[in-house]
């Protein structure tokens, strides 16, 4: 018999198709949508305890982005004869609120595997019971069920390869789901409410800076236009093996992750469109690498549900105490701002300030130098990520700065020779010119390592080191010794 009134707690999904959560609401005869802007995700947050470090959770490029898919989601549910309640308010106050100001019989939500978001989920559910309503959770946001894993989460491997080829061989992805038909939504009893500005979050504002590749505007409609442009407008896809490493440009890789991680694409509608593609286009390994990249997505997604909050800590899953994590704020304000003195640093931070963004090569080697050729704790640095980051999701920021930390999902120590990275895919200096102006007229073969510059040449080269550009922070062949 079909519940009388259903409420649809909108979190980290939000779309209308492929969504469990919203398709299950549906079999009432009424369904009230909500979406709460959590004050607690805004402003300064406390990371690791009153001895570590502060950080803004949310910043001005994914709190913009967030507020314009909860748009999107609204006006998409409007075209459905349905409507979106929102709220800025915690979802423990807001859910249950509005549950019992229609007589819900069940919430329908997403579930989570990372501690916060279970813990808000915790405190949702047990006010919707003390009120006498059903929580009904649904795991929404993997490209593989958690239901369908071959073996139980908590004795899935550590190690990525193992874990691929364990879900190549014995599970299935399941279809997507269909889109809805939405009843009736007793909006009225409640008030639609209106979408928070930045300000009201308590979040600068930010302006779409021209040298960003994407806009990123956030939406299932921006989602899927992406997804179509970079597969079958473009016809990205059949060379995406060959180009992913890229710095420069929109087409280089899907940049699909803003969408995927704010829930506003499915990942499971992601790969029926691959599929699709090499059914009309073209099957090879750059088709097959971009769902490789998915199941990354989905392995630490596993991995958090597994070792939970050991993540956060310094020395990770792997309880390393081994190194020497220094602190030492005048360098890590230096990395954070783009002025290491080292320019494929440089110009990987500066992309990330000005548009939130930053290619995977970039990210890599951002973190490793923190991590590895400064040893500042790697934990600061993912919290940056986190503030920064369009498209941050917690599991895969934070189980990737571990892994290249050293104390993640591999038991080898992991650093990357930057100079060599710079060379390989910057060799003409095109990264490093785009993102920092004050070397642009330094030539290819001298743009890497400006500190070799004589004085003659940094006077034909418009730059001075210490005035214009910083001298480097570190010697960088001395931290690799110390590495080996």
């Amino acid at each position: 018999m079909a519940d009388d009134t259903a409420v649809v707690w909108f979190r980290r999904d939000l779309r209308v198709h492929d969504n469990e959560a919203l398709l299950e609401a549906c079999d009432a005869d009424a369904v009230l949508p909500v979406y709460a802007f959590d004050p607690r995700e805004y402003g300064e947050r406390e990371f690791g305890g009153r001895s570590s470090f502060r950080f803004e959770k949310t910043g001005a490029h994914r709190t913009r982005f967030r507020r314009e898919a909860v748009a999107d989601l609204r006006e998409r549910l409007r075209e459905r004869g349905s409507d979106l309640v929102v709220r800025h308010e915690r979802p423990e106050v807001v859910v249950p609120a509005v549950a019992k100001a229609v007589d819900a019989d069940v919430v329908h939500f997403q579930t989570l595997p990372t501690a916060e978001e279970a813990g808000v989920e915790n405190a949702v559910r047990n006010r919707l019971r003390g009120l006498g309503v059903t929580p009904a959770r649904h795991w929404t946001h993997t490209l593989y069920h958690l239901n369908d894993l071959p073996v139980e989460y908590t004795d899935i491997s550590d190690t990525y390869t193992s874990f691929r080829e364990t879900v190549e061989n014995d599970a299935k992805v399941r279809e997507p789901l269909p889109d809805p038909t939405l009843p009736g939504a007793p909006v009225d009893a409640v008030g639609a409410g209106s979408i928070p500005s930045n300000a009201d979050l308590g979040v600068d504002d930010t302006d779409h800076d021209d040298r960003g590749a994407v806009g990123f505007e956030g939406g299932e409609s921006a989602g899927l236009d992406r997804l179509d442009r970079y597969l079958f407008e473009e016809d990205r896809l059949r060379e995406y093996k060959q180009t992913r490493n890229g710095l420069l440009g929109q087409g280089f890789s899907s940049k699909l992750s803003a969408w995927l991680n704010e829930g506003c694409l499915s990942p499971r509608r992601v790969r029926r469109e691959v599929k699709r593609y090499e059914r009309e286009r073209v099957a090879n390994d750059s088709t097959y690498w971009l769902l490789f990249e998915l199941i990354w997505r989905d392995f630490f997604q596993f991995q958090f549900a597994k070792h939970g909050t050991d993540f956060f800590g310094r020395g990770g899953i792997r309880g390393r105490d081994d190194i020497h994590w220094r602190e030492d704020d005048e360098q890590f304000e230096r990395w954070a701002a783009g002025e290491t003195g080292i320019p494929f640093v440089d110009a990987a931070m500066r992309e990330l300030n000005a548009t939130g963004y930053q290619s995977n090569r970039a990210r890599q080697n951002a973190a490793s130098f923190l991590a590895n050729n400064l040893r500042l704790d790697w934990r600061r640095g993912a919290a940056y990520f986190e503030t920064q980051l369009v498209d941050y999701d917690p599991a895969s920021n934070y189980g990737n700065w571990a892994y290249i930390a050293g104390v993640g999902n591999d038991n080898r120590d992991r650093y990357f020779d930057i100079l060599k990275q710079a060379s390989k895919y910057d060799g003409a200096g095109e990264y490093v010119n785009h993102w920092l102006p004050e070397l642009s007229e330094v030539p290819p073969g001298k743009v890497h390592e400006p500190w070799e510059l004589t004085e003659a040449e940094q006077a034909e080269y418009g730059v001075q080191l210490g005035m214009d550009y910083p001298e480097p922070m570190i010697d960088l062949e001395e931290s690799y010794r110390k590495l080996r």
